[in-house]
């Protein structure tokens, strides 16, 4: 049995815990998942079909033809630009504004880049307040967040390690964690499940996009469970999450806190006879303490309970990791549309450009004057910057226009993932120099996808594609079930509306 939300198309990534869509695996999904793989690389060797351009008919009506055989229901808006004059060149319904979705990212990235610039690293460092003397530290350890999105236990163990090769051997005081380099969000968007992987908590202080991993095996007519921070060379168990199996058919996961820890419970009914899940943390300070206090303990450090502090002290550096560079997170953010990259990014940018404390919302709001600026003549209203919230608004018309503004589609292009063109049965089509670099954006009966065209001709081009059905959304929205009913063919339906007109635009004589 499966379980997974849509948070973004492009986000589907078996067991990577970047991936906006977290799914219950058992052996036979890992199986169909690495099939899958196979199936995808002898796709990408496979001749391709090629078509010609087609004469060129009447746009608007070509384009309001398309949407009107999809039959999808709720509104659709879609704008396709020139870059080089600014001019659109088709469009339907263009002012409508909609929710972006992890199109949001987009211009977050453009955000983040342009605030914080190509070589901005977020660090995360190992403190000692206090003197050290014979490897003996008289005072505080404290590990200091920066807020990096991308920080894994690996990071960690290398810090552990560091920290020993400075010659530290033991701590007389207390071991603290410092986390308000970001502002503390229990979740992007609170009125989404708590159980979604993909509204994580955002922290100053993060661990493995701040997702712990439940694994489960039967044995002997038994389940044996473990909750661990795995990432590519550990697997350390923690105990700031624990899970009980109990017997009933739905709701499949519960969640609740209690004290420090993150309480779940899954529904015996779902589980089969082996499998695992990325569940959401909610403390993940702690969680990156206890992770870190266990590597130290291996190098013979042994850690006090941690304890949370509100501000830094005066204290001597002894170890520290960067995150990647600026390029990498934003490619990563746009290919696995990583919500906690986003707000990262998006609350730190803030951050650069004004000291005054700020929450998600004023972040949000902060970055729509930002595009508004960067592109004159739009209006977005943003609640966040991942795209989570519904309540985000921007017309195609104007996210065309942020596209199209100076230097935009330089800076934005190389990071944007590559979207295939393919036929209503998944096989690849190919003409001339057609080609598309775009950021998806799904949610419940939501469905956007924004970026650059390239023709068949050579022709480079601005484009805008969104869909909502908003009312069945709020309808369904507070629903036990992450997908409700009937939100996985309308989603399909939106992708296959975007190829088709994707694919007239490419194929098309510009």
């Amino acid at each position: 049995m499966v379980f997974h939300q849509p948070a973004d198309v492009a986000s589907f990534v078996i067991g990577d815990p970047r991936a906006g869509r977290m799914v219950m695996l058992s052996r036979r999904h890992m199986l169909a998942g690495a099939i899958a793989s196979l199936g995808s690389a002898a796709m990408a060797d496979a001749p391709m079909r090629s078509y010609r351009p087609v004469a060129r008919t009447a746009p608007r009506e070509a384009l309001d033809g398309i949407i009107a055989r999809a039959g999808l229901t709720g509104q659709v808006s879609v704008v396709l630009g020139d870059p080089t004059t600014g001019r659109v060149l088709e469009s339907h319904s263009p002012t409508i504004a909609m929710p972006p979705a992890s199109v949001t990212k987009a211009i977050t990235a453009l955000y983040a880049l342009e605030t914080l610039g190509a070589d901005h690293r977020f660090i995360t460092r190992v403190l000692a307040q206090g003197d050290i003397r014979d490897g003996i530290l008289d005072g505080h350890l404290i590990v200091a967040g920066g807020g990096d999105p991308d920080l894994t236990t690996d990071q960690l163990a290398d810090l552990a390690q560091a920290v020993q090769a400075a010659g530290l051997r033991e701590v007389k005081g207390d071991f603290l964690i410092w986390d308000a380099a970001l502002p503390r969000l229990d979740q992007i968007d609170p009125s989404q499940l708590p159980t979604a992987g993909y509204n994580p908590t955002i922290s100053g202080l993060n661990l493995n996009y701040n997702r712990v991993h439940f694994e489960w095996r039967r044995e002997a007519g038994n389940y044996i469970t473990a909750m661990d921070a795995r990432s590519d060379n550990h697997r350390p168990p923690v105990t700031v999450a624990r899970m009980q199996i109990v017997n009933r058919d739905l709701p499949v996961f519960t969640y609740a806190r209690d004290g420090d820890v993150d309480a779940w419970t899954v529904a015996r009914s779902a589980l089969n006879d082996s499998g695992s899940r990325w569940l959401p943390v909610r403390v993940p300070a702690l969680y990156a303490a206890e992770v870190f206090a266990t590597f130290a303990r291996s190098k013979g450090i042994v850690l006090g309970a941690p304890r949370i502090i509100a501000s830094l002290p005066s204290t001597t550096e002894l170890a520290r990791v960067n995150s990647k560079p600026m390029p990498g997170l934003l490619t990563d953010m746009m290919r696995y549309s990583t919500n906690i990259t986003a707000e990262a990014l998006g609350l730190t940018a803030t951050s650069r450009i004004s000291s005054a404390p700020h929450d998600l919302a004023t972040s949000a709001a902060g970055m729509a004057r930002w595009a508004a600026s960067r592109a004159p003549g739009i209006a977005p209203t943003f609640v966040d910057h991942s795209g989570l919230g519904d309540a985000s608004r921007i017309s195609a018309a104007d996210m065309v226009g942020f596209l199209q503004a100076p230097d935009v589609m330089a800076r934005l292009r190389p990071v944007m993932r590559n979207i295939n063109l393919v036929d209503a049965n998944q096989n690849p089509i190919s003409a001339g120099q057609a080609a598309v670099h775009a950021k998806t954006g799904t949610l419940n009966f939501v469905s956007a996808l924004a970026g650059y065209v390239r023709s068949a001709a050579g022709r480079d081009l601005s484009f805008a594609i969104f869909a909502a059905d908003l009312e069945t959304r709020a309808r369904t929205r507070n629903q036990s079930d992450e997908v409700p009913a009937g939100a996985r063919t309308w989603n399909t339906r939106a992708r296959r509306l975007q190829q088709d007109i994707l694919q007239q635009w490419a194929l098309r004589a510009y």
